[in-house]
């Protein structure tokens, strides 16, 4: 059975001896990117939720996380609408973006409750899908 199939998909070739010409190449343009839907901003609030319940932060240290993450949140969606999807000028300007939220959360939280976070990302995130 697995041989018939194999042979009808090869187009019988055991059978036919003549050489077929090879199939003209076609490029095709790649399809553009969908337009990407801004990040809600109360993604940066359920995160500093989520922050809040997984690590036991102060309703202090809350409060200005969240204010980090709202601001985050309008850099992304700017960056966003100033960038085409995928391009290497959004990467860069996200990867900036990123690296000054986690410069001002570390500032925040402290090394050892950032480090903390780090290694309970995960647990953060489950935390917020539940919310």
């Amino acid at each position: 059975m697995v041989l018939a199939l194999g042979l009808a998909a090869s187009g019988c070739s055991v059978f036919h001896k003549r050489a077929k010409a090879p199939a003209p190449a076609t490029t095709v343009a790649p399809a553009p990117a969908a337009p990407v839907a801004p990040t809600p901003v109360a993604a940066a609030r359920d995160l500093a939720d989520a922050m809040t319940t997984v690590l036991k932060l102060t309703p202090d240290q809350t409060g200005r996380i969240r204010t980090v993450l709202n601001g985050t949140v309008e850099q992304v969606n700017t960056a966003r609408q100033q960038h085409p999807a995928q391009s290497p000028e959004l990467a860069a300007a996200l990867k900036r973006i990123n690296i000054s939220s986690q410069a001002e959360l570390q500032k925040i939280m402290g090394p050892a409750k950032y480090n903390e976070f780090k290694t309970k990302q995960a647990q953060v995130q489950a935390e917020m899908a539940r919310q």
